[in-house]
């Protein structure tokens, strides 16, 4: 893959914006069901404190976890009351800032994660989000294009630069390369110089060598652990829900290598599984820091990393992208719509 060196954008001029309306569309959940659960309804709009922003929302990008959370698991349990608005990713245009002289004044486009279950989520025309967790939108990118970002590449960057420190020469193979996740993940761990093995299936094989990825595996047609060995970082975005992949994994680290577990409950004993044969083992959590996504963002700028995303749904069509996404074969993401910008 090659790495072109990273510059530096102007900010984008501001987008004229106008007063919000009391209420708004949104898809929401009155309790924990299947897909169809999500219903389009018309809610209060939030409103900002302290340090909030208000965001006008184009696109909302959809994840693993919103389908997990509204099925009764992911975090369904922390959720307050009913009926709830589902969605961490958002791009959009800000309307309210803290005050005058904000880093983020209305007008500004910007990308970056909602608090949800704590405030509602971006599966709405009107999101509040932290300062802290939004960036502004990498200029070279359209809002569907940026709404797929967040979650997703901060978990990818958190996995491989803050967790695995990826560097020249490691070698680190990640499972699902091809997912949302997965697809940052492999050109993140490239892009520091990381020697990258992927499993996958052979329809995104050539896609991922372009990518970075050195070597890609078709777990279809063959066990990862059989053809690998001796790496010192598994990210494994699977675990033992199929096909005991995490129990394979420990198999091809080195001794003392690192073991990285994302799906959560996907493997509850992975940690005394790792200890036994002697490897490290963690799970981990995306942490949504804007300065990061401001660094992931120059870097989509700079042409260095790129999203993909697979299909983009209009917002009353949230259940038809939640079955998709339950499905398991998602390439990069899949983005709901709100309005053209």
């Amino acid at each position: 893959m090659r790495i072109r060196p990273l510059r530096s954008t102007p900010e984008a001029p501001l987008t004229e914006v106008t007063a919000p309306p009391d209420a708004m569309r949104a898809m929401v959940v009155d309790a924990p069901g299947a897909p169809d659960a999500l219903r389009e309804a018309s809610v209060p709009v939030p409103s900002p404190v302290l340090s909030e922003l208000l965001v006008r929302v184009v696109a909302a990008g959809v994840n693993p976890i919103d389908a997990k959370t509204r099925s009764g698991a992911g975090v369904s349990a922390a959720i307050g009351s009913f009926p709830a608005t589902l969605g961490y990713d958002f791009s959009g245009i800000v309307v309210k800032s803290p005050y005058e002289s904000h880093p983020f004044p209305p007008g500004t486009e910007v990308f970056g994660m909602a608090a949800f279950p704590r405030t509602p989520g971006a599966y709405a025309e009107y999101v509040v989000a932290p300062t802290l967790s939004v960036a502004r939108k990498p200029s070279s990118l359209s809002h569907v294009e940026a709404a797929g970002v967040p979650l997703a590449a901060l978990t990818a960057w958190g996995l491989v630069v803050e967790t695995a420190h990826a560097h020249e020469g490691q070698r680190v193979l990640i499972h699902a390369g091809s997912g949302g996740v997965g697809h940052f993940a492999v050109q993140f761990a490239a892009y520091f110089g990381a020697h990258v093995t992927v499993t996958t299936s052979a329809r995104n094989a050539s896609w991922l060598r372009e990518l970075g990825a050195a070597v890609v595996i078709d777990y279809t047609t063959t066990r990862f652990e059989e053809v690998v060995a001796e790496v010192d970082v598994v990210i494994d975005l699977v675990g033992n829900v199929s096909g005991d992949t995490g129990t394979r994994s420990l198999a091809a680290l080195r001794p003392g290598g690192l073991y990285v577990l994302v799906p959560t409950g996907s493997w509850p004993g992975y940690a005394a599984a790792a200890a036994a044969v002697g490897v490290r083992a963690t799970s981990y959590k995306v942490i949504p820091d804007g300065g990061s996504l401001a660094t992931i963002a120059r870097l989509l700028d700079s042409g260095a990393v790129q999203v993909y995303i697979e299909r983009v749904y209009e917002l009353p069509e949230a259940a038809a992208a939640h079955r998709a996404i339950e499905a398991g074969h998602t390439r990069g993401k899949l983005v709901l719509r709100m309005s053209d910008g």
